[in-house]
């Protein structure tokens, strides 16, 4: 039977919230080829049939889960942009950040399963959902580094395409490190209070800004 998602999102919305909580959870500890349907409906006493009505399958679950979550980390990047607009470009780019460690604290179970599908890869639809979240990241920090160049804060000979790669790389990885102790390496942004994130990512920010070696170019 065909997923039925309007049908899905016409539930209550505290009905489909507690969906949308135990799915993630289930897929944030067991990834998706160990993820139990039954161990997912058990925990919200419905019956397991209701869930394959809704989505289809396991990986439409997974699917509603994944589109559910980018369109919530795009809101608060659509925000910043706006009341930025015209701003510091790295002061734009250090509220992206914060905004994504807030992302992470409020929604942890999301994020790991962000890194699951990062780092395993037999993860289902793994190309095209890290495909996606790049252009997402791609395309958003693309325009503030477009109106960084048009308002003389960049150079104007830069590589637009590696300026934007090197800053979501550089984004990614920060938040890699707040997040998991094995990523942080010698940072000290694991389990580090806001004070200390913020004055970490404002010394990251000013060796972008000004460059490591301060040698003008030629």
């Amino acid at each position: 039977m065909p997923p039925q998602k309007t049908t899905f999102e016409n539930l209550d919305q505290s009905k489909r919230e507690r969906i949308m909580i135990e799915a993630t959870k289930e897929f944030a500890e067991y990834g998706f080829h160990q993820a139990s349907v039954n161990r997912m409906v058990n925990r919200l006493g419905i019956a397991k049939g209701s869930l394959f009505k809704y989505f289809g399958t396991k990986q439409g679950i997974l699917e509603y889960v994944f589109g559910h979550a980018v369109t919530m980390l795009k809101a608060p990047l659509k925000q910043i942009r706006l009341e930025t607009e015209g701003g510091d470009l790295f002061e734009r780019v250090r509220q992206v950040t914060l905004a994504g460690a807030d992302f992470i604290e409020a929604h942890p179970n999301i994020y790991r399963i962000y890194l699951k599908m990062l780092l395993q890869e037999n993860f289902p639809m793994r190309e095209r959902f890290l495909t996606r979240i790049r252009a997402t990241s791609g395309k958003f920090l693309h325009s503030l580094v477009q109106e960084a160049m048009e308002s003389g804060q960049l150079r104007s000979d830069i590589d637009t395409d590696m300026a934007v790669y090197l800053l979501d790389t550089t984004v990614d990885r920060f938040l890699q490190s707040v997040a998991v102790p094995f990523l942080d390496g010698d940072s000290i942004l694991h389990g580090a209070d806001r004070q200390t994130i913020e004055t970490r990512l404002d010394s990251l920010l000013d060796l972008l800004r000004h460059g490591l070696s301060g040698i003008p170019k030629t």
